[in-house]
């Protein structure tokens, strides 16, 4: 089995949790929502054995505390969070990236900001409804997901957000099943579902990526989704980006979670996408 190293890193307002895997070109896994690198754990191992898998804890969720309260959350503040992950792991060296749900959209500011630190984006299903031609409707949908947090609390909110997304129907096993260590990942990363309802749920959706920027780097981007979350909410505008940018939306097993419910199919079919850079 492959090593892994845990370590902290201050960045301005908060001190990220990391973890390292592997050896060979790095590849920054950006976990999205209230999720933490722990949703990660089932493809690491796989990816390990030909990169230096790095995944961390987004600022504000499970190991990653703010160094006050809460904030609104930044899209290019949680960009700048990546780019000094890569600074430490990969020096001046580009990095290969992979973000789902709103890591995929601190993937896309940061390679809009720095293009040459990132040597591959894969976008997994950014949530980033302005770029769809009815917006009004979705954006609507995560308002209301906000407000419901604040009037009837996390659980109903939770509720809410799982229904409208169709995270509600991705093939992950019920709790009972999972083995205590899985449970206890688990109810890390729902504790952060607060957080992530009042101060980072709005920012990330309403952001509006600079589609000609992406454009000028579009051969080191590749949008992806899950194969069973195409008629979902967040894999809708990734399918705008890839018309913009001209390519196909490559489709990963699974849901939106598919790295979680399908982990050596999801593993697989990555390391054949960022292995084709290569070639």
């Amino acid at each position: 089995m492959t090593a892994k190293t845990v370590n902290k890193l201050a960045v301005p307002g908060a001190t990220l949790h990391y973890e390292v895997t592997g050896s060979g070109p790095v590849l920054l896994l950006i976990a999205g929502g209230y999720a933490d690198c722990g949703v990660f754990d089932g493809i690491v191992g796989q990816l390990a054995a030909e990169y230096t898998v790095v995944s961390y804890d987004p600022r504000g969720n499970s190991r990653s505390p703010y160094d006050g309260a809460p904030v609104d959350e930044r899209v290019d503040r949680a960009a700048e969070d990546a780019l000094t992950l890569l600074d430490e792991v990969a020096g001046d060296e580009p990095a290969y990236v992979f973000g789902s749900g709103t890591g995929a959209i601190a993937g896309l500011e940061l390679i809009t900001r720095h293009p040459d630190r990132v040597r591959m984006l894969v976008a997994h299903e950014p949530p980033c409804v302005e770029v769809l031609p009815d917006a009004e409707t979705p954006r609507a949908f995560y308002e209301d997901v906000h407000a419901t947090c604040a009037a009837d609390g996390v659980e109903t909110a939770q509720r809410l957000y799982e229904i409208g997304t169709g995270l509600d129907e991705d093939d992950l096993p019920a709790p009972e099943d999972l083995r205590p260590e899985f449970r206890e990942v688990m109810a890390r990363m729902d504790a952060n579902a607060g957080v992530y309802f009042t101060h980072k749920l709005l920012p990330f959706t309403r952001y509006q990526p600079e589609l000609l920027a992406l454009e000028r780097v579009a051969h080191k981007i590749v949008p992806a989704a899950g194969v069973d979350a195409a008629a979902h909410l967040p894999a809708q505008p990734i399918s705008v980006i890839a018309d913009y940018l001209g390519w196909p939306v490559v489709s990963f097993p699974g849901g939106h979670g598919g790295y979680a419910s399908h982990p050596v199919r999801f593993a697989t079919l990555l390391a054949r996408v960022l292995e084709a850079e290569i070639s």
